[in-house]
């Protein structure tokens, strides 16, 4: 009861003025009538007219029995009435009424005897329409039973957010007593819950009549009070006929299962989405560094607040991985991926460096037995056997590390390496769940890391063949001044077989070849080098250079089914010319002071390896001061541009012919040589000189 409403049974009016009345009786509209002791009517409500048809002044004087009762019913109403007024008992029951209108009416009655200060006796009925109330006892007796036996916990909280009704569902839910919640608030009943925000809510509710539905509502109570429960709760404000508030009405329903359902396929819904984003952006190139850095990628902050790639560095150097049990891992760094602000990255290992971790050391552990490790909740004792370092230790104490995970990366039976996460910011520790998503990147990343491990041994062995075939620094010749550059593909494509060579020859002659294999890897950098040996071979005999290039192209056809292209030229410092073969290469461009920049008019030829086509010899003037820039297609094609816009581009580059040849070099791979090219260019540069 309110402060107001115990103010008002005690007589007084309240501080804040009279109390609304309440709507139950304006509900049952209870008439009162008033009977002398002979049985006449002295009092008559309202309530009676609109009950029983007749005002005031029709009834009042008249003897009831006579004005509402049926001739057939006068005798036992005649009874009725004298053993109200002879011994006092109240009597109450239905009984049939005549209306003014004829017709017949089912009213309840309650009759009680009444004396005056005079000792003057009277007889009070109250009545109201028994279908009325029949009804709200049918109303009544429907919510009690459901509320008592509904599976749902039910209460009613008065205006001051006291219980005043617990059903059986509500006081199990809760481990107390019905009894036990009456007249107590909220934080008395449910210590374990954050009552502060749920009576915040309730008064809301109280305040704006607005419910609240279906608000989730997490904690524990006495019924269980190790395991936290979900719970669906709703408020009612509630009101009654006349709109006075009478309270908050409550229901709660236990949905811890569904709940867990609930997570545990949204955990399920996150794997997926984690695992498709991984497969899409792992593995994207060839290359072992950019792959560790997708894999740290989609892992944080999915999954962790820093994330680390650690190969073995024996793996990466192409040898075995084998740890034994006293032995330290030997690890390089690939990738770290922090989430933002973590303070905990500046314990992992800087990319590209080599660390050491001895054998007591998780990741240690990690790598040499391949399993997983877990630690969920990191006590300060288990920092050094994860960090590298005292140092690290505490840096990660500072950081707040609290959980912990090691997942081997491993591919085609070998263990490679590890992926190495923390969680700081991330409230929850490791479980089971993030153990299996964690497994799933590692076996799925393992693969490309593999792949790209061994694109990159196959890419370094071709790369160092290559390099090993083609000429060091120019040699000095007769009449010229050379510069040449070799660039290999970018780092995601194969080595190819491009090469270039400088000659000398009898008499002060230099022949100058480009050349470039079709095809890459390993395979086109050896017949490279066995073309490169032929070229020097054949030079040696002074062939003319269409000679020349015949011998290439049946040698070319023994190799395999393999195709070339080859510019073969031979200067001549004394005649001042060159004469000049090509076999389905670029045409060379020729610079002259006071003249534009030209590409020669040659006959192109067919390809090396193609045969049965001869090959023509062509000669041009080759004064001291002019240039002649060979290279293969790798320098000027794309796939953006056409290839007339990229050799005009390419002459637009030779507008000095005093530029020095190492200069000229570097301005055109540095403008026409992408790095993510995936073809590799040789470039040679020949500027005539005059005789001594």
């Amino acid at each position: 009861m309110s402060a107001a409403g115990a103010a008002a049974a005690d007589g007084d009016v309240p501080a804040g003025g009279p109390v609304r009345a309440g709507g139950l009786l304006d509900v049952l509209r209870v008439a009162s009538v008033v009977l002398d002791d002979r049985g006449r009517i002295v009092l008559w409500s309202p309530q009676a007219e609109e009950l029983f048809g007749y005002s005031a002044r029709e009834a009042l004087g008249q003897y009831a029995a006579r004005l509402m009762v049926d001739e057939r019913h006068i005798e036992l109403v005649g009874r009725l009435f004298a053993d109200v007024m002879r011994t006092g008992r109240s009597w109450a029951g239905g009984f049939p009424v005549r209306h003014k209108d004829g017709s017949t009416r089912l009213v309840e009655f309650r009759n009680m005897r009444l004396l005056d200060d005079r000792g003057d006796v009277y007889a009070l009925g109250l009545a109201a329409d028994q279908s009325t109330v029949r009804r709200l006892e049918q109303d009544v007796a429907l919510s009690e039973r459901m509320v008592q036996q509904s599976p749902i916990g039910l209460a009613v909280l008065d205006t001051e957010l006291r219980f005043v009704t617990v059903n059986p569902a509500l006081a199990r839910n809760n481990g107390l007593p019905a009894e036990e919640h009456m007249g107590r608030r909220l934080r008395d009943v449910l210590p374990m819950l954050d009552t502060a925000a749920l009576e915040a809510a309730t008064r809301r509710v109280l305040e704006t009549g607005v419910p609240l539905i279906d608000a989730p509502l997490v904690g524990r109570t006495a019924a269980d009070p190790d395991r936290d429960h979900t719970w669906s709760q709703s408020l009612y404000r509630l009101e009654d006929a006349t709109g006075n508030v009478l309270g908050v009405a409550v229901s709660l329903v236990d949905i811890t299962e569904q709940h867990r359902a609930s997570l545990e396929a949204e955990t399920a819904r996150r794997r997926l989405a984690i695992i498709a984003d991984a497969s899409v952006r792992i593995g994207t190139t060839l290359e072992l560094e950019r792959t560790a850095c997708e894999l740290a990628e989609v892992s944080v902050p999915a999954l962790a607040d820093v994330a680390a790639v650690d190969l073995l560095d024996a793996v990466v150097a192409g040898r075995p991985s084998t740890l034994g049990p006293s032995e330290e891992a030997v690890f390089r760094a690939l990738a770290v991926r922090p989430a933002q602000g973590s303070d905990a990255v500046g314990a992992a290992d800087p990319p590209g460096q080599v660390a050491r971790y001895g054998p007591d050391r998780l990741v240690t552990e990690c790598v040499r037995t391949g399993e997983v490790v877990l630690v969920s909740r990191v006590a300060d004792e288990d920092l050094p056997r994860i960090a590298r370092s005292p140092e690290a230790a505490a840096l990660l104490g500072r950081a707040g590390l609290h959980s912990y995970l090691a997942v081997p990366l491993i591919a085609r039976g070998e263990v490679l390496g590890a992926l190495d996460l923390k969680r700081t910011r991330n409230p929850a520790p490791f479980d089971e769940d993030d153990v299996l998503l964690a497994r799933e990147l590692a076996a799925r990343a393992s693969v490309h890391i593999d792949n790209a491990r061994w694109y990159q041994d196959a890419r370094d062995t071709a790369l160092t063949l290559q390099r090993s075939l083609l000429p060091g620094r120019p040699p000095v010749t007769t009449g010229l001044q050379v510069a040449s550059r070799y660039q290999p593909a970018g780092a995601t494509s194969e080595v190819g077989g491009d090469w270039f060579d400088v000659i000398p020859l009898d008499g002060g002659r230099t022949a100058l070849v480009v050349g470039d294999v079709m095809g890459s890897g390993i395979g086109a950098a050896a017949t490279m080098g066995r073309l490169r040996t032929a070229t020097t071979t054949l030079a040696s005999l002074g062939l003319d250079p269409a000679m020349l290039l015949e011998h290439l192209d049946r040698t070319t056809s023994a190799l395999d089914h393999s195709i070339a292209t080859c510019v073969y030229a031979v200067h001549d410092p004394r005649l001042r010319r060159c004469r000049i073969a090509n076999a389905g290469h670029l045409p060379p461009a020729r610079v002259r002071p006071g003249r534009p920049p030209e590409l020669l008019d040659l006959p192109t030829g067919v390809p090396l390896g193609v045969g049965g086509v001869e090959f023509s010899t062509v000669t041009v003037d080759f004064e001291p001061g002019d240039e002649l820039v060979f290279y293969t297609d790798g320098l000027v094609e794309t796939r953006c541009h056409s290839l007339d816009e990229r050799l005009d581009l390419l002459l637009s580059l030779l507008d000095d012919p005093g530029r020095p040849l190492e200069e000229t070099c570097d301005l055109l791979l540095g403008t026409l040589h992408h790095p993510d090219n995936h073809d590799d260019v040789a470039l040679l540069i020949a500027r005539a000189q005059e005789l001594p």
